[in-house]
């Protein structure tokens, strides 16, 4: 295929707009990206259900639907959500996700080549089928490595559930066309499940460097909370099983003695009630909760940040890179990472020089770090000014979109 011949690019993902996080946002910037180039870019999805925002009336009681947004055609239909909060309920909607964005992409016309996001893995069977059916080569997304992230966190523990995914794991990876990681940990273990190492390839998560980029410290966002005049340290993002905001939480603790620190935990998801009745058993005067933000107002709630947080329990071993790190790095901001340092978001952080990575739940370290950072302001806006840098120039979306069309290209070729 020549280079400028026009792609046809079908994006299967269980998230996308106006549901929130990262999910959602990676493949709606890339398939903008990819608009912008000159391609035709339809999403299969389901109806918004993970933290939508907004105006959601005209998906009220649909079936299915067909919109256009920014560019993109998203295909929607329906998706079995019974007790999803459950393990149970959880797994049946991952099948039947797999089993409704399989069929209505069935319906489609022919497309030139399928990326998938995973998690939910089974998605990758969506694939497999609409290559049997219309011969089409599918790439899947690899971002949380699913089933062993579930079994670090002790969310996964019935054994035969857990060599069943690992069953359907090895058939996905080995049956895809092409995988895609964001980190060389996640390619090594890739590769570990009997995948050949050309046929995975390194791709670093983007962010819209045009979107998230470095602004006022005061703004509309910081008066409205009450920020002025305090020194502001956030975290903002879902809030599960994964993530360590109890370390937030006692390193606040042992900074009461500092008023002029506040703790901005801005988010929701499972984690939230406790950890609210948490700070409030604690006594917790410098930690404010502050709900789930619209997308739009992601970049002031940065802004009005002087240290961002990004943390992870002790039993994340697998190498993530957190997406809340590269839109640190694009605000502006110094990252202080909590997590296993054996992981690539460390090595991310200096390779970038842009802030600071600790061992997970450690409080007493997180303190100091703070305080580091709390008592040099050039400190803080060196470091930012060298994440920023390196956002853009590693990590933006055109450069991802340009990678993946290099890739596509290939394979369709």
């Amino acid at each position: 295929m020549c280079g400028g011949e026009v792609v046809r690019i079908l994006l299967v993902t269980a998230y996308f707009p106006p549901d929130t996080g990262s999910a959602a946002h990676l493949f709606y910037e890339l398939g903008t990206a990819l608009v912008n180039r000159g391609h035709q870019v339809t999403v299969v999805t389901g109806f918004p259900g993970y933290h939508a925002q907004g105006d959601l009336s005209r998906y009220r009681g649909r079936f299915w639907m067909t919109e256009d947004i920014n560019g993109l055609r998203v295909s929607r239909v329906s998706v079995l959500q019974i007790f999803r909060n459950t393990p149970v309920g959880r797994g049946l909607w991952q099948f039947s996700c797999a089993v409704s964005l399989a069929l209505r992409g069935a319906l489609l016309p022919r497309h030139d080549v399928m990326l998938i996001y995973s998690p939910p893995l089974p998605l990758g069977l969506t694939g497999w089928g609409l290559r049997l059916l219309r011969g089409v080569p599918f790439v899947v997304n690899v971002q949380d490595l699913f089933p062993q992230s579930a079994i670090d966190l002790g969310v996964l523990k019935n054994r035969m559930l857990i060599r069943f995914f690992r069953w359907l794991e090895r058939f996905v990876y080995r049956q895809a066309d092409h995988i895609t990681v964001h980190s060389a940990g996640n390619q090594n273990y890739v590769i570990g499940c009997g995948v050949a190492r050309e046929q995975v390839m390194v791709m670093p998560n983007w962010v819209d460097v045009n979107f998230i980029r470095p602004g006022e410290r005061h703004n509309d966002f910081s008066r409205e909370h009450g920020l002025d005049g305090k020194f502001v340290v956030s975290f903002a993002g879902v809030i599960g099983y994964s993530q360590d905001v109890d370390t937030i939480l006692e390193a606040a603790k042992l900074l009461q003695d500092y008023p002029e620190i506040c703790f901005l935990i801005v988010g929701d998801g499972v984690e939230k009630p406790r950890l609210k009745r948490k700070a409030q058993d604690m006594g917790l005067a410098n930690v404010r909760f502050v709900p789930m933000q619209p997308r739009r107002l992601y970049p002031a709630v940065l802004h009005a940040s002087d240290v961002s947080l990004a943390t992870l329990h002790t039993e994340v071993a697998t190498p993530v890179v957190p997406s809340k790190i590269l839109s640190i790095m694009a605000a502006g901001r110094p990252v202080i990472a909590g997590m296993n340092l054996s992981g690539d978001a460390p090595r991310l952080i200096e390779e970038a020089q842009c802030g600071y990575a600790l061992p997970p739940e450690d409080a007493q370290s997180l303190v100091e770090h703070i305080l580091i950072l709390y008592r040099d302001a050039e400190l803080r806006r060196r470091l930012g000014q060298n994440g920023r840098r390196y956002a853009e120039e590693h990590l933006s979306v055109e450069a991802g979109a340009k990678r993946y069309m290099r890739l596509f290209e290939n394979l369709v070729a």
